[in-house]
Protein backbone atom coordinates (compact mmCIF):
# COMPACT_ATOMS: atom_id res chain seq x y z
CA UNK A 1 0.00 0.00 0.00
CA UNK A 2 1.54 3.39 -0.99
CA UNK A 3 2.63 5.72 1.75
CA UNK A 4 0.35 8.62 2.59
CA UNK A 5 1.17 12.33 2.78
CA UNK A 6 2.69 13.25 6.14
CA UNK A 7 4.04 9.79 6.83
CA UNK A 8 7.51 9.88 8.42
CA UNK A 9 10.40 7.61 7.46
CA UNK A 10 13.75 6.82 9.10
CA UNK A 11 12.68 8.05 12.50
CA UNK A 12 11.33 11.35 11.14
CA UNK A 13 14.28 12.13 8.83
CA UNK A 14 11.96 12.20 5.80
CA UNK A 15 8.32 13.28 5.54
CA UNK A 16 6.32 11.93 2.59
CA UNK A 17 4.49 14.43 0.39
CA UNK A 18 2.65 13.75 -2.85
CA UNK A 19 3.07 10.83 -5.27
CA UNK A 20 4.93 12.07 -8.34
CA UNK A 21 4.57 8.93 -10.40
CA UNK A 22 3.56 5.29 -10.25
CA UNK A 23 4.15 2.47 -12.72
CA UNK A 24 4.38 -1.28 -12.85
CA UNK A 25 7.85 -1.26 -11.31
CA UNK A 26 7.96 1.53 -8.78
CA UNK A 27 6.47 4.51 -7.01
CA UNK A 28 8.11 7.93 -6.83
CA UNK A 29 7.30 10.30 -3.96
CA UNK A 30 8.03 13.95 -3.34
CA UNK A 31 9.30 14.26 0.23
CA UNK A 32 10.98 16.62 2.68
CA UNK A 33 14.43 15.99 4.14
CA UNK A 34 13.72 17.46 7.57
CA UNK A 35 17.29 18.06 8.79
CA UNK A 36 18.31 19.83 5.58
CA UNK A 37 14.88 21.40 5.01
CA UNK A 38 15.28 20.22 1.43
CA UNK A 39 12.77 18.77 -1.02
CA UNK A 40 13.81 15.34 -2.28
CA UNK A 41 12.43 12.47 -4.35
CA UNK A 42 12.11 8.96 -2.91
CA UNK A 43 11.80 6.03 -5.29
CA UNK A 44 10.65 2.57 -4.12
CA UNK A 45 9.64 -0.71 -5.77
CA UNK A 46 5.93 -1.43 -5.90
CA UNK A 47 4.81 -3.52 -2.92
CA UNK A 48 2.99 -6.09 -5.08
CA UNK A 49 6.33 -7.09 -6.61
CA UNK A 50 7.10 -8.92 -3.35
CA UNK A 51 4.85 -11.74 -4.60
CA UNK A 52 6.76 -12.11 -7.83
CA UNK A 53 9.13 -15.11 -8.07
CA UNK A 54 11.85 -12.81 -9.46
CA UNK A 55 11.49 -10.29 -6.62
CA UNK A 56 14.85 -11.03 -4.95
CA UNK A 57 16.66 -10.67 -8.26
CA UNK A 58 14.84 -7.43 -8.94
CA UNK A 59 15.73 -5.99 -5.54
CA UNK A 60 19.38 -7.01 -5.90
CA UNK A 61 19.55 -5.08 -9.17
CA UNK A 62 17.75 -2.12 -7.59
CA UNK A 63 20.27 -1.98 -4.73
CA UNK A 64 23.31 -2.54 -6.94
CA UNK A 65 22.39 0.19 -9.40
CA UNK A 66 21.39 2.51 -6.56
CA UNK A 67 24.87 2.07 -5.06
CA UNK A 68 26.51 2.79 -8.42
CA UNK A 69 24.41 5.93 -8.85
CA UNK A 70 25.34 7.02 -5.34
CA UNK A 71 29.03 6.61 -6.21
CA UNK A 72 28.49 8.65 -9.38
CA UNK A 73 27.02 11.36 -7.18
CA UNK A 74 30.26 11.66 -5.20
CA UNK A 75 31.49 13.74 -8.13
CA UNK A 76 28.16 15.13 -9.32
CA UNK A 77 27.52 15.59 -13.01
CA UNK A 78 25.61 18.84 -13.66
CA UNK A 79 23.12 17.06 -15.92
CA UNK A 80 22.42 13.94 -13.81
CA UNK A 81 20.12 13.98 -10.81
CA UNK A 82 22.11 13.45 -7.60
CA UNK A 83 21.49 10.37 -5.42
CA UNK A 84 21.84 11.30 -1.76
CA UNK A 85 20.68 8.24 0.20
CA UNK A 86 19.83 4.57 -0.06
CA UNK A 87 17.98 2.96 2.85
CA UNK A 88 15.41 0.35 3.82
CA UNK A 89 12.16 1.30 5.53
CA UNK A 90 10.72 -1.90 6.99
CA UNK A 91 10.77 -4.29 4.03
CA UNK A 92 10.82 -1.56 1.40
CA UNK A 93 14.05 -0.42 -0.25
CA UNK A 94 14.28 3.33 -0.96
CA UNK A 95 16.45 5.48 -3.20
CA UNK A 96 16.60 9.21 -2.38
CA UNK A 97 17.45 11.76 -5.07
CA UNK A 98 17.45 15.52 -5.40
CA UNK A 99 14.20 17.13 -6.46
CA UNK A 100 14.76 19.03 -9.73
CA UNK A 101 12.43 22.04 -10.16
CA UNK A 102 11.20 23.09 -13.59
CA UNK A 103 9.17 21.35 -16.27
CA UNK A 104 9.98 18.20 -18.13
CA UNK A 105 10.34 18.09 -21.89
CA UNK A 106 6.88 16.59 -22.35
CA UNK A 107 5.36 19.55 -20.53
CA UNK A 108 7.46 22.09 -22.42
CA UNK A 109 6.39 20.74 -25.82
CA UNK A 110 2.74 20.51 -24.79
CA UNK A 111 2.87 24.14 -23.67
CA UNK A 112 4.92 25.61 -26.53
CA UNK A 113 4.70 23.17 -29.41
CA UNK A 114 7.76 22.15 -31.44
CA UNK A 115 10.91 23.70 -29.99
CA UNK A 116 13.52 25.59 -32.08
CA UNK A 117 16.50 23.50 -33.14
CA UNK A 118 18.98 26.04 -31.78
CA UNK A 119 17.34 25.87 -28.34
CA UNK A 120 16.80 22.15 -27.82
CA UNK A 121 19.89 20.61 -29.43
CA UNK A 122 22.25 22.00 -26.71
CA UNK A 123 19.97 20.48 -24.05
CA UNK A 124 19.98 17.11 -25.79
CA UNK A 125 23.77 17.29 -26.03
CA UNK A 126 23.92 17.90 -22.27
CA UNK A 127 21.83 14.77 -21.66
CA UNK A 128 23.99 12.81 -24.11
CA UNK A 129 27.12 13.81 -22.21
CA UNK A 130 25.45 12.70 -18.97
CA UNK A 131 24.60 9.33 -20.53
CA UNK A 132 28.22 8.90 -21.60
CA UNK A 133 29.20 9.04 -17.92
CA UNK A 134 26.42 6.57 -17.06
CA UNK A 135 27.61 4.15 -19.74
CA UNK A 136 31.20 4.40 -18.53
CA UNK A 137 29.95 3.25 -15.13
CA UNK A 138 28.41 0.16 -16.69
CA UNK A 139 24.81 1.37 -16.56
CA UNK A 140 22.16 2.07 -19.19
CA UNK A 141 19.44 4.57 -18.34
CA UNK A 142 16.70 2.93 -20.49
CA UNK A 143 14.27 5.77 -19.82
CA UNK A 144 15.74 8.85 -21.52
CA UNK A 145 12.34 9.94 -22.82
CA UNK A 146 10.94 13.51 -22.57
CA UNK A 147 9.26 12.84 -19.22
CA UNK A 148 12.63 12.13 -17.61
CA UNK A 149 14.43 15.20 -18.92
CA UNK A 150 13.90 18.26 -16.75
CA UNK A 151 14.46 21.72 -18.20
CA UNK A 152 15.61 24.28 -15.68
CA UNK A 153 14.88 27.99 -16.04
CA UNK A 154 18.59 28.63 -16.76
CA UNK A 155 18.45 26.56 -19.95
CA UNK A 156 20.17 23.53 -18.42
CA UNK A 157 18.77 20.01 -18.75
CA UNK A 158 18.90 17.30 -16.06
CA UNK A 159 18.39 13.56 -16.50
CA UNK A 160 16.21 12.00 -13.79
CA UNK A 161 14.48 8.75 -12.79
CA UNK A 162 16.85 5.99 -13.89
CA UNK A 163 15.02 2.91 -15.19
CA UNK A 164 16.51 0.65 -12.54
CA UNK A 165 16.07 -3.09 -13.16
CA UNK A 166 13.66 -2.62 -16.04
CA UNK A 167 15.11 -5.57 -17.91
CA UNK A 168 13.38 -7.76 -15.30
CA UNK A 169 9.75 -8.31 -16.22
CA UNK A 170 7.74 -9.29 -13.14
CA UNK A 171 5.63 -12.34 -13.95
CA UNK A 172 2.78 -10.86 -11.93
CA UNK A 173 2.44 -8.05 -14.50
CA UNK A 174 0.43 -8.52 -17.67
CA UNK A 175 2.44 -5.85 -19.46
CA UNK A 176 4.99 -6.88 -22.06
CA UNK A 177 7.85 -5.06 -20.44
CA UNK A 178 6.73 -1.71 -19.12
CA UNK A 179 10.11 -0.22 -19.97
CA UNK A 180 9.69 3.50 -20.04
CA UNK A 181 7.57 5.10 -22.69
CA UNK A 182 7.21 2.63 -25.57
CA UNK A 183 7.02 5.42 -28.12
CA UNK A 184 10.64 6.29 -27.36
CA UNK A 185 12.09 2.81 -26.73
CA UNK A 186 13.72 0.54 -29.33
CA UNK A 187 11.97 -2.75 -29.88
CA UNK A 188 14.88 -4.79 -28.47
CA UNK A 189 14.39 -3.04 -25.12
CA UNK A 190 10.66 -3.75 -25.09
CA UNK A 191 10.89 -7.36 -26.21
CA UNK A 192 14.20 -8.51 -24.74
CA UNK A 193 15.05 -5.97 -22.04
CA UNK A 194 18.30 -5.01 -23.79
CA UNK A 195 20.84 -3.15 -21.66
CA UNK A 196 23.15 -2.02 -24.47
CA UNK A 197 24.13 1.67 -24.84
CA UNK A 198 22.39 1.70 -28.23
CA UNK A 199 19.11 1.63 -26.30
CA UNK A 200 19.83 5.07 -24.84
CA UNK A 201 20.96 6.36 -28.24
CA UNK A 202 17.60 5.41 -29.74
CA UNK A 203 15.67 6.88 -26.80
CA UNK A 204 17.54 10.19 -26.92
CA UNK A 205 17.23 10.48 -30.72
CA UNK A 206 13.48 9.76 -30.44
CA UNK A 207 13.24 12.40 -27.72
CA UNK A 208 14.96 14.91 -29.99
CA UNK A 209 12.50 13.92 -32.76
CA UNK A 210 9.59 14.72 -30.43
CA UNK A 211 11.11 18.00 -29.27
CA UNK A 212 11.73 19.47 -32.75
CA UNK A 213 8.49 18.21 -34.35
CA UNK A 214 6.02 18.31 -31.46
CA UNK A 215 4.84 14.83 -32.53
CA UNK A 216 5.43 11.36 -31.13
CA UNK A 217 7.56 9.20 -33.44
CA UNK A 218 6.19 5.97 -34.88
CA UNK A 219 6.83 3.26 -32.30
CA UNK A 220 9.66 0.84 -32.92
CA UNK A 221 7.30 -2.12 -32.49
CA UNK A 222 5.02 -0.81 -35.23
CA UNK A 223 8.03 -0.31 -37.48
CA UNK A 224 9.34 -3.80 -36.74
CA UNK A 225 6.14 -5.84 -36.71
CA UNK A 226 3.87 -3.87 -39.07
CA UNK A 227 6.50 -2.36 -41.37
CA UNK A 228 5.18 1.11 -40.46
CA UNK A 229 7.28 3.99 -41.73
CA UNK A 230 8.96 6.66 -39.65
CA UNK A 231 8.19 10.11 -41.08
CA UNK A 232 11.44 12.09 -41.33
CA UNK A 233 11.26 15.13 -39.00
CA UNK A 234 12.05 17.48 -41.88
CA UNK A 235 8.83 16.42 -43.61
CA UNK A 236 6.93 17.61 -40.54
CA UNK A 237 8.93 20.79 -39.87
CA UNK A 238 10.67 21.88 -43.12
CA UNK A 239 12.86 24.38 -41.24
CA UNK A 240 14.76 21.53 -39.55
CA UNK A 241 18.28 21.35 -40.96
CA UNK A 242 19.36 18.45 -43.14
CA UNK A 243 22.12 17.73 -40.62
CA UNK A 244 19.74 17.33 -37.69
CA UNK A 245 17.26 15.35 -39.76
CA UNK A 246 20.02 12.87 -40.67
CA UNK A 247 21.35 12.56 -37.10
CA UNK A 248 17.89 11.86 -35.67
CA UNK A 249 17.11 9.18 -38.24
CA UNK A 250 20.50 7.56 -37.79
CA UNK A 251 20.07 7.46 -34.01
CA UNK A 252 16.59 5.96 -34.49
CA UNK A 253 17.71 3.22 -36.87
CA UNK A 254 15.41 0.26 -36.25
CA UNK A 255 18.19 -2.26 -35.79
CA UNK A 256 20.77 -1.60 -33.07
CA UNK A 257 23.72 -2.42 -35.34
CA UNK A 258 22.67 0.35 -37.74
CA UNK A 259 22.86 3.04 -35.06
CA UNK A 260 26.03 4.73 -33.76
CA UNK A 261 27.52 2.22 -31.34
CA UNK A 262 28.33 4.71 -28.58
CA UNK A 263 26.82 7.92 -27.29
CA UNK A 264 30.12 9.65 -28.02
CA UNK A 265 29.83 8.61 -31.66
CA UNK A 266 26.31 10.02 -31.93
CA UNK A 267 27.29 13.29 -30.24
CA UNK A 268 30.36 13.55 -32.47
CA UNK A 269 28.05 13.05 -35.44
CA UNK A 270 25.88 15.94 -34.29
CA UNK A 271 28.90 18.18 -33.85
CA UNK A 272 30.55 17.13 -37.11
CA UNK A 273 27.34 17.48 -39.09
CA UNK A 274 26.87 20.99 -37.73
CA UNK A 275 30.29 22.00 -39.06
CA UNK A 276 30.31 19.92 -42.24
CA UNK A 277 26.89 18.88 -43.56
CA UNK A 278 26.59 15.50 -45.26
CA UNK A 279 25.53 15.31 -48.92
CA UNK A 280 21.88 16.31 -49.17
CA UNK A 281 19.95 13.09 -49.36
CA UNK A 282 16.24 13.33 -49.87
CA UNK A 283 14.08 12.39 -46.84
CA UNK A 284 12.49 9.37 -48.52
CA UNK A 285 15.93 7.93 -49.29
CA UNK A 286 17.30 8.75 -45.86
CA UNK A 287 14.63 6.85 -44.01
CA UNK A 288 15.32 3.79 -46.14
CA UNK A 289 19.03 4.01 -45.27
CA UNK A 290 18.25 4.05 -41.56
CA UNK A 291 15.63 1.31 -41.71
CA UNK A 292 16.36 -2.20 -42.91
CA UNK A 293 15.95 -2.52 -46.66
CA UNK A 294 14.53 -6.01 -46.26
CA UNK A 295 12.47 -7.45 -43.45
CA UNK A 296 13.56 -11.06 -43.19
CA UNK A 297 10.64 -11.90 -40.90
CA UNK A 298 8.16 -10.98 -43.63
CA UNK A 299 10.28 -11.84 -46.68
CA UNK A 300 9.24 -8.73 -48.57
CA UNK A 301 10.85 -5.36 -49.30
CA UNK A 302 10.23 -2.51 -46.87
CA UNK A 303 7.55 -0.07 -48.03
CA UNK A 304 8.83 3.20 -49.42
CA UNK A 305 7.05 6.53 -49.32
CA UNK A 306 6.01 7.80 -52.77
CA UNK A 307 8.08 10.48 -54.48
CA UNK A 308 6.48 13.87 -55.00
CA UNK A 309 6.37 14.79 -58.71
CA UNK A 310 5.12 18.26 -59.67
CA UNK A 311 3.16 17.08 -62.71
CA UNK A 312 1.21 20.31 -63.08
CA UNK A 313 4.33 22.48 -63.19
CA UNK A 314 6.13 20.03 -65.48
CA UNK A 315 3.22 20.18 -67.95
CA UNK A 316 3.46 23.97 -67.77
CA UNK A 317 7.17 23.82 -68.58
CA UNK A 318 6.51 21.46 -71.49
CA UNK A 319 3.74 23.61 -73.00
CA UNK A 320 5.69 26.86 -72.64
CA UNK A 321 8.73 25.52 -74.46
CA UNK A 322 6.53 23.83 -77.08
CA UNK A 323 5.03 27.27 -77.84
CA UNK A 324 8.48 28.88 -77.96
CA UNK A 325 9.75 26.31 -80.46
CA UNK A 326 6.59 26.54 -82.59
CA UNK A 327 6.82 30.36 -82.80
CA UNK A 328 10.54 30.25 -83.62
CA UNK A 329 9.88 27.78 -86.42
CA UNK A 330 6.98 29.89 -87.70
CA UNK A 331 9.22 32.99 -87.76
CA UNK A 332 11.91 31.01 -89.54
CA UNK A 333 14.34 32.13 -86.82
CA UNK A 334 18.08 31.95 -87.56
CA UNK A 335 20.31 29.40 -85.84
CA UNK A 336 21.61 31.89 -83.28
CA UNK A 337 18.10 32.30 -81.88
CA UNK A 338 17.74 28.52 -81.58
CA UNK A 339 21.09 28.43 -79.78
CA UNK A 340 19.85 31.12 -77.38
CA UNK A 341 16.66 29.09 -76.77
CA UNK A 342 18.67 25.98 -75.90
CA UNK A 343 20.96 28.02 -73.61
CA UNK A 344 17.88 29.48 -71.93
CA UNK A 345 16.55 25.96 -71.26
CA UNK A 346 19.81 24.72 -69.75
CA UNK A 347 20.37 27.89 -67.67
CA UNK A 348 16.93 27.85 -66.03
CA UNK A 349 16.95 24.09 -65.46
CA UNK A 350 20.29 24.54 -63.69
CA UNK A 351 19.07 27.47 -61.62
CA UNK A 352 15.94 25.63 -60.53
CA UNK A 353 17.92 22.54 -59.50
CA UNK A 354 20.97 24.15 -57.88
CA UNK A 355 20.16 27.61 -56.56
CA UNK A 356 16.51 28.54 -56.70
CA UNK A 357 17.03 31.15 -54.00
CA UNK A 358 19.48 33.00 -56.25
CA UNK A 359 17.25 32.95 -59.30
CA UNK A 360 16.35 36.61 -58.95
CA UNK A 361 20.01 37.64 -58.90
CA UNK A 362 21.05 35.51 -61.83
CA UNK A 363 17.96 36.43 -63.85
CA UNK A 364 19.64 39.65 -64.95
CA UNK A 365 22.44 37.69 -66.56
CA UNK A 366 20.04 35.25 -68.17
CA UNK A 367 17.95 38.15 -69.53
CA UNK A 368 20.83 38.95 -71.87
CA UNK A 369 19.63 36.02 -73.95
CA UNK A 370 16.28 37.73 -74.37
CA UNK A 371 17.96 41.03 -75.31
CA UNK A 372 20.02 39.26 -77.99
CA UNK A 373 16.89 37.60 -79.31
CA UNK A 374 15.01 40.90 -79.60
CA UNK A 375 17.99 42.62 -81.19
CA UNK A 376 18.23 39.96 -83.86
CA UNK A 377 14.50 39.80 -84.61
CA UNK A 378 12.14 42.36 -83.14
CA UNK A 379 9.21 40.14 -83.99
CA UNK A 380 10.45 37.71 -81.33
CA UNK A 381 9.30 39.87 -78.40
CA UNK A 382 6.28 37.61 -77.90
CA UNK A 383 8.57 34.58 -77.80
CA UNK A 384 10.66 36.25 -75.10
CA UNK A 385 7.54 36.79 -72.99
CA UNK A 386 6.62 33.12 -73.31
CA UNK A 387 10.22 32.20 -72.48
CA UNK A 388 9.99 34.10 -69.19
CA UNK A 389 6.77 32.24 -68.38
CA UNK A 390 8.60 28.99 -69.05
CA UNK A 391 11.45 30.07 -66.82
CA UNK A 392 9.03 30.83 -63.96
CA UNK A 393 7.34 27.44 -64.38
CA UNK A 394 10.79 25.78 -64.36
CA UNK A 395 11.72 27.44 -61.04
CA UNK A 396 8.54 26.35 -59.30
CA UNK A 397 8.74 22.84 -60.74
CA UNK A 398 12.32 22.68 -59.43
CA UNK A 399 11.24 23.66 -55.91
CA UNK A 400 8.62 20.90 -55.87
CA UNK A 401 10.93 18.26 -57.36
CA UNK A 402 13.68 18.91 -54.79
CA UNK A 403 11.42 17.53 -52.07
CA UNK A 404 11.92 14.04 -53.50
CA UNK A 405 14.86 14.23 -55.94
CA UNK A 406 18.51 15.19 -55.78
CA UNK A 407 19.80 18.32 -57.52
CA UNK A 408 21.27 16.31 -60.40
CA UNK A 409 18.04 14.39 -60.97
CA UNK A 410 16.00 17.59 -60.72
CA UNK A 411 18.21 19.24 -63.36
CA UNK A 412 17.92 16.23 -65.69
CA UNK A 413 14.13 16.12 -65.34
CA UNK A 414 13.73 19.84 -66.03
CA UNK A 415 16.25 19.94 -68.88
CA UNK A 416 14.67 16.87 -70.51
CA UNK A 417 11.14 18.25 -70.18
CA UNK A 418 12.16 21.63 -71.62
CA UNK A 419 14.10 20.05 -74.48
CA UNK A 420 11.17 17.77 -75.22
CA UNK A 421 8.98 20.86 -75.47
CA UNK A 422 11.36 22.46 -77.98
CA UNK A 423 11.35 19.29 -80.06
CA UNK A 424 7.55 18.93 -79.97
CA UNK A 425 7.07 22.55 -81.05
CA UNK A 426 9.39 22.14 -84.03
CA UNK A 427 7.75 18.82 -84.96
CA UNK A 428 4.29 20.34 -84.66
CA UNK A 429 5.15 23.21 -86.96
CA UNK A 430 6.52 20.86 -89.62
CA UNK A 431 3.44 18.63 -89.44
CA UNK A 432 0.92 21.46 -89.72
CA UNK A 433 2.80 23.33 -92.45
CA UNK A 434 3.91 20.43 -94.62
CA UNK A 435 3.11 21.15 -98.24
CA UNK A 436 1.88 24.72 -97.57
Amino acid sequence: MPWTAGQRLQGGKYVIGEVLGQGGFGITYKALHVELNQTVVIKTPNEHLRHDPEYDKYIDRFIKEGQILARLSEEPHPHIVRVIDLFKEGAIHCLVMDFVPGENLFEAVRRRGALPEAEIVPCIRQIGEALMMVHQAGLVHRDAHPGNIMLRNNGKAVLIDFGIAKELLPKTLSSTGNAGNHGFAPYEQITRGSREPTVDIYCLAATLYYAVTGQNPTTSLARKLDDASLTPPKQIIPDISEQLNYAILKGMALEAEDRPQSMQEWLTMLEALKASPPPLVEPVHKIEVVRRQFDESKSKPATKSPRIIAWGWLVGVLLNYTNISYFLAALNAPRIIWAVAVAWVVAWAGLAAVAVAWAGLVAVAVAVAGVVAVAVAGALSGVVAVAWAGALATVWAGKKLQKSFSKVHTFLILASTSSLGLGLGLLGHRIFHTGS
